[in-house]
């Protein structure tokens, strides 16, 4: 049933998300392991921003972007993982078409704050260690606001229209999406019209956003590295070089699986589309399981409060 959306467009009343093509077999066993990611990266997260939030001696930089890293991989992973273990599991392959447009939207939305946010991390990871001197009075709490305050609103309003065109335009009968959520290019393709302007602000939300954070934190490395390699001693060098390690298996975590999907759904048709379909998981599942155990075992801080908890003291 097609129900009338404005007056000069249809969508259908919901989609099917058909879940993991090819494996339609295992799916019930996969989603085990996706269960597993999921709790831990909710657990994990909750810790992160309830000791931050508990301990001022937390209430630096470092940490507070670390807390809106938690927030953002929170929202990212609940927009997806439950509807896809429900059609893992129980078959709930329906999603109504509203609710479809409201994924789309805090997939990309807040897979660019994510971004945002690991470019704000590397540029407080500079000034802390070329300017170790003037890093307080450089990422104040007030400019650590600020900065967090843009990343979102960026990833609000550059998202934004991805919706909106969406809803604007007729969609075709088909309407199977062959993956376990909706995201913008594969709802896409469902729209009976000519895509190219969708298709284009993509594109360029796509390198406005990601391609300027990962130049931002390619120079910050870059800038690091020149000024770790001038430390007189190794010492220095090895734990200037171990503060970066944990925020560097981040990014790498986040932008491989995402620069693969992104590149599979506009170039790799040649691609399998399970193999596709299981880094589109990996992208929005991998990376807030990660965060919490990566940043718990390398930050000293957070680990020692963690142990201090196990071992039945109060947080």
């Amino acid at each position: 049933m097609m129900l009338a959306s404005g007056n000069t467009s249809s969508h259908p009343a919901s989609f099917i998300l058909l879940g993991i093509p090819g494996l339609e077999n295992s799916q019930f066993w996969i989603a085990f392991p996706f269960c597993v990611m999921y709790l831990v990266a909710v657990v994990g997260n909750i810790i992160i921003l309830h000791i931050i939030r508990t301990d001022h001696t937390l209430h630096e930089p470092m940490y507070l972007f670390l807390a809106m890293l938690a927030i953002s991989d929170l929202v990212l992973s609940s927009s997806t993982q439950p509807k896809m273990l429900a059609i893992l599991w129980f078959h709930a392959h329906e999603i109504e078409y509203h609710a479809c447009l409201i994924q789309v939207f805090f997939i990309h939305a807040f897979s660019s704050v994510e971004s945002g946010i690991l470019m704000a991390m590397a540029l407080d990871r500079y000034v802390a260690i070329c300017f170790p001197l003037r890093h307080s009075s450089i990422l104040t709490t007030a400019v650590v606001v600020k900065l967090g305050a843009v990343v979102m609103v960026r990833g609000l309003l550059w998202v934004s229209p991805f919706c909106f065109m969406v809803s604007r335009m007729p969609f075709c009968p088909n309407k199977v999406i062959p993956q376990s959520y909706c995201e913008h290019m594969a709802v896409l393709k469902l729209v009976c019209a000519d895509t190219r302007v969708n298709r284009g602000y993509g594109l360029f939300v796509a390198f406005s956003v990601v391609g300027f954070d990962m130049i931002v934190i390619g120079i910050s490395y870059v800038m690091i590295l020149r000024a770790v390699l001038r430390l007189p001693s190794g010492e220095a060098r090895l734990k200037a070089f171990g503060t970066c390690a944990s925020h560097i298996c981040v990014i790498l975590a986040l932008y491989i699986p995402a620069l693969f999907t992104f590149l599979t759904h506009r170039f790799g048709h040649h691609v399998p589309r399970v193999v596709h379909i299981m880094f589109a998981n990996v992208y929005l599942l991998v990376p807030p399981m990660l965060n919490p155990i990566i940043y718990g075992v390398r930050t000293k801080q957070i680990r020692d409060r963690v142990i201090r908890a196990c071992c039945g003291k109060d947080l």
